[in-house]
């Protein structure tokens, strides 16, 4: 039997990544990315079973680094204040760091693999982010009757918003945009106003 070559396998994943993002789930086939990572069929089946296990093991990978870089200098008992903003700083400089990825996370979080990939790969995040929202709740630091959905979309949305006009390089209107601090304390700051009491 042959043994995997961790090298190759790095480049494996990255061209993995790459397609997906190119050609989406549909477009994706394990010859194209043999081809595409000078390979044989037979090569790549020696680190992924098929087509199915490589794409779900690309997503949590992806997933797990994510969540990872969000938790980084977090702590659920930070002030909500600190906290949010510690979330935006680390969502931010990932997004910013890493398109490939991000972009390549859109594409499976929108198909069916993502519940599986989210459920591996949220764990432990999901725990800390409870803990972070029951305990600003306790401290009268955010509404308490808001839905996590709603909380969601209205602490991050306009972050996210903010990012793809960052990464297009151009506002709404088509003219140029290039994200700073000041942008985004000011998006912020209206953030915090909607959610707190």
């Amino acid at each position: 039997m042959r043994t995997r070559d961790t090298n190759k396998e790095e480049i494996v994943k990255l061209n993995a990544i790459r397609l997906l993002v190119e050609k989406g789930i549909e477009g994706f086939s394990m010859n194209r990315l043999a081809k595409e990572s000078k390979i044989s069929v037979a090569t790549l089946y020696i680190y992924y079973s098929d087509k199915e296990e490589l794409i779900k093991k690309i997503g949590i990978e992806i997933g797990k680094r994510f969540f990872d870089e969000m938790a980084k200098d977090f702590s659920p008992t930070m002030s909500f204040k600190e906290g949010l903003y510690k979330q935006w700083e680390n969502r931010s400089r990932h997004t910013q760091e890493n398109p490939l990825d991000v972009s390549c996370w859109e594409v499976l979080t929108h198909s069916s693999y993502a519940e599986e990939i989210l459920e591996e790969s949220l764990q432990n995040f999901k725990i800390i982010m409870g803990q972070f929202f029951k305990n600003a709740v306790e401290r009268k630091e955010l509404i308490p009757t808001i839905s996590k959905e709603v909380f969601w979309s209205i602490a991050y949305g306009p972050l996210y918003s903010l990012l793809r006009f960052e990464r297009d390089g151009k506002n709404f209107g088509g003219g140029p945009f290039k994200l700073n601090k000041e942008i985004t304390n000011e998006a912020f700051e209206l953030v915090l106003k909607a959610l707190t009491p």
